[in-house]
């Protein structure tokens, strides 16, 4: 039996430019960001004590680890306004062009998958023609491939009824092609195999990122520890904004109605809680969080979010006592191995050794295995790969493991995803699980708090700077 938290109400009620934020990750974050800049008085609360949902970072020792490789692109205009939002453009490196080496472990050969600044979708054929992991015949199909998916209309709803990899395989992509290609970018992006994609994301992925600029799968990264993005400066945005910033506050219920106004009840800590009081709140929290909150008939067929999946990722850190990897980033085929990253200066390692972070998606079969199990698995594999291993000393070995990582962007997904407005006046919806028309990613995250906060402020009569989703 628990005890009932003792409760404490800010005010005598909500006045009409009151907003509570429920969830501070990256779409919580910019619904706030975007509510204060417009003159509501705001409140954030999240269940943790930080702030950066899943993309955050926590000390190990005298290490700052990020709890999992993050990546962005040119493209991903939204997150780059946020990062300019939060004053930490200066934290993150952008390549000048797209050059991803893709080693197979089968041959040893290290190819690149890069671009001229030629127009789209010729940017693209120089590396093509001389990627070594497909057959001439195999090059030739995935241009074909490519003008097929340049011409899908991502607003056709059909799209999403079917997979990638049978909308591929009847374009002539044969297997050894779609593992050493499509699913070497949308394993990464979408977080699941082709066979279990829905065709209306990865045309998403493959279109806005590969098809639509030569610049605009250009891969950026942080080069700091997450938390220093996703919290110090958030926060400090946050603060100069006139945000109140409530952490370690778990929201427990939302009662009340548009005449006295919405009231969020959260508990602060053992037995203690407070109400807090607003005319407008988003809820930016995971769907399953949301579908708890959300009054009785806010959105048609609520059991519709208890039907949109997650998908894991696991993180494998292995720290060397020297330098063996001489890239920022690697990339594998025929290997368990995924992406390898250089994440050494970010995490403050000094004493001349290497700190590498191998981040696999698409993973539910080794989630829950022993870290025992992961090293036997994944040790004998960077051996492989990495021939200056097999004489370094292993200082640490870590996994970090995000149960629901992403929402699973099977197909049928993008029916179940809800937009940001509900039924009930003055709460809206923000996370990278609703109708965005991106998969999971930071992106999807930063534009659902945009499109959360614009139908809030049309909501109360109030302008939304539309530059910002423009720019975005």
């Amino acid at each position: 039996m628990t005890t009932a938290p003792t409760t404490a109400h800010t005010g005598t009620g909500p006045g009409r430019r009151t907003a509570v934020v429920v969830g501070g990750g990256l779409a919580g974050i910019t619904a706030a960001l975007a509510l204060a800049d417009a003159g509501l008085d705001v409140t954030l609360t999240e269940a943790r004590p930080r702030l950066g949902g899943l993309a955050f970072s926590f000390r190990r020792g005298e290490l700052n680890v990020d709890n999992g490789q993050h990546v962005f692109l040119r493209c991903c205009t939204g997150y780059l306004w946020f990062l300019d939002r939060i004053g930490a453009r200066d934290l993150v490196s952008v390549q000048r062009r797209l050059d991803v080496p893709v080693l197979d472990a089968a041959t040893g050969r290290i190819g690149r998958i890069g671009r001229t600044a030629l127009p789209v979708p010729l940017h693209l054929s120089a590396s093509l023609a001389r990627y070594p992991h497909l057959s001439l015949k195999e090059r030739a199909s995935v241009g074909r491939a490519a003008l097929a998916l340049r011409g899908l209309d991502l607003a056709d709803p059909a799209l999403d009824r079917t997979d990638f990899a049978s909308w591929l395989a009847a374009r002539g992509q044969s297997p050894r092609t779609i593992e050493a290609l499509w699913d070497l970018v949308g394993v990464a992006t979408l977080n699941a195999t082709a066979d279990q994609a829905s065709l209306g994301l990865a045309a998403k992925v493959f279109k806005t990122g590969l098809l639509s600029d030569p610049g605009a799968a250009d891969i950026g990264w942080a080069t700091a520890p997450l938390g220093d993005l996703h919290d110090g400066r958030a926060r400090a945005a946050l603060s100069a904004a006139g945000v109140r910033v409530l952490t370690r506050t778990r929201a427990v219920a939302l009662t009340g109605g548009p005449d006295g106004g919405w009231q969020v009840a959260v508990e602060t800590g053992p037995g203690r809680g407070e109400q807090l009081d607003a005319a407008t709140v988003v809820l930016a929290v995971p769907q399953r969080e949301a579908h708890a909150l959300l009054p009785d008939g806010a959105v048609p067929d609520a059991e519709k979010l208890l039907r949109i999946g997650t998908a894991p990722i696991l993180n494998v850190h292995v720290i060397y006592d020297r330098q063996v990897l001489d890239r920022p980033f690697l990339a594998a085929l025929g290997t368990p191995v995924q992406w390898i990253f250089d994440r050494t200066k970010s995490s403050g390692l000094t004493g001349g050794g290497q700190y590498l972070a191998l981040s696999q998606s698409a993973v539910a079969d080794e989630i829950d295995l022993p870290v025992a199990d992961l090293r036997e698995r994944y040790l004998p594999e960077l051996r492989r790969l990495l021939p200056a291993t097999r004489d370094a000393e292993i200082r640490d070995f870590f996994v970090t493991r995000e149960k629901t990582a992403t929402f699973a962007p099977t197909p049928g997904v993008a029916a179940l995803r809800p937009g940001p407005g509900t039924r009930a006046s003055g709460v809206f919806l923000a996370g990278a699980w609703t109708a965005t028309g991106w998969p999971a990613t930071m992106e999807s995250a930063v534009r659902s708090g945009l499109s959360a906060s614009r139908a809030a402020l049309a909501a109360l009569g109030l302008p939304f700077d539309n530059g910002v989703l423009e720019a975005a």
